[in-house]
């Protein structure tokens, strides 16, 4: 690679526990040679997601080149947080061969495409592609699609009604950026239900772009990596529910962090996380755990009342075992009660 030429960036996006970070991990197993750089927004100030992929310890991505961002999401934070990371990681002796940047799941990607079409950044890097994970076995529980003969009777008894949905714009937006779709979690549907997902994914988007289906992120890296989509140059493609806005926020949506006492019971602790995401709207938990004579952290991430945990490596040495969870939810929270619940 000569110093004049660009560096390629793949954007991966998707909701809230599509399953980003197992696909980025696997990715990054799988580099094949190259030299990979990745940088990880997160919602709330706990970085889950960027303390699993350095948990890797591949050497194909090392620690130094993992960047965590946790000020507000990328689309929001472009000139104050992503600007300056990707100046850092170009900057190092050896630059990397290829970016990935693993969007937060409240993030709206179009707006992080269009700062590559500025240009200090188009003269180094090219968007190759953005990836949108999808939880396929949410997308066709119906958890983003409204019901339209729901909304007709609701809007024939009350012409004041307003259906708006944000946590469905924000999944169509992620979708509708995209060049490539992956349906995530395929394991967890049969046949016909996945199918059903992949033709809801299709109606939604006008144009042509390759979904493929997988299951813990498991995807080739030469499916994932060399799409040469040069994203910055076909925003036009992309239509967004917030083009005419000069930006947004995430208003409609709350998070916070909870400080978690070392657990003599995980099972049970995880049986009260599924109970409150059932009472509250909560959307995702995540976070480490600590058990009471385990030396390693445990690793629990939840999608609705899905949830899977695993001891994921040691504390380390000299660290606090301190457990904490972030909860993000929809505007509203109810936090003390969501904490007392698992204070239980």
């Amino acid at each position: 690679m000569t110093t004049l030429s660009k560096v390629p960036v793949t954007v991966i996006t998707g909701f809230l526990g599509a399953g980003k970070t197992t696909m980025i991990r696997h990715l990054l197993e799988n580099a094949k040679g190259r030299r990979l750089a990745l940088i990880v927004n997160e919602f709330g100030d706990v970085g889950v997601d960027g303390a699993i992929l350095r948990a890797c310890g591949i050497e194909s991505c090392p620690d130094e080149n993992i960047v965590e961002l946790a000020n507000g999401c990328l689309c929001c934070t472009v000139a104050d947080d992503f600007i300056p990371a990707i100046e850092a990681l170009l900057g190092r002796a050896e630059r990397p061969d290829h970016i990935i940047v693993e969007t937060s799941g409240l993030a709206l990607p179009k707006p992080l495409v269009k700062a590559f079409d500025w240009p200090a950044i188009r003269a180094k890097l090219t968007v190759d592609g953005v990836v949108a994970v999808v939880d396929a076995a949410a997308v066709a529980a119906g958890r983003f699609a409204d019901d339209p003969e729901e909304l007709a009777a609701q809007r024939a008894g009350d012409a004041a009604v307003d259906h708006d949905n944000p946590l469905e714009e924000v999944y169509e937006d992620q979708l509708l950026c995209a060049d490539l779709i992956v349906l995530n979690k395929a394991d967890l549907l049969d046949a016909a239900a996945l199918d059903g997902v992949r033709r809801d994914v299709e109606a939604t988007v006008p144009r042509a772009v390759k979904v493929v289906e997988t299951s813990e992120g498991r995807i080739d890296t030469a499916v994932l990596l060399g799409l040469a989509a040069a994203a910055e140059d076909d925003l036009a493609a992309r239509p967004s529910h917030h083009d005419a806005e000069e930006g947004h926020d995430h208003d409609d949506f709350d998070s916070f962090v909870l400080d978690v006492p070392t657990l003599d019971d995980p099972a049970a602790f995880v049986e009260r996380l599924k109970a409150v995401a059932a009472s509250h709207d909560v959307l995702r938990m995540k976070g480490f755990l600590d058990v009471r004579g385990k030396p390693m952290r445990l690793l629990v991430q939840g999608v609705g009342t899905r949830f899977r945990q695993q001891f994921d490596q040691p504390w380390g040495a000299g660290a606090p075992r301190a457990g904490r969870l972030v909860v993000i939810g929809r505007k509203g929270l109810d936090q003390p009660a969501i904490a007392a619940a698992l204070a239980g």
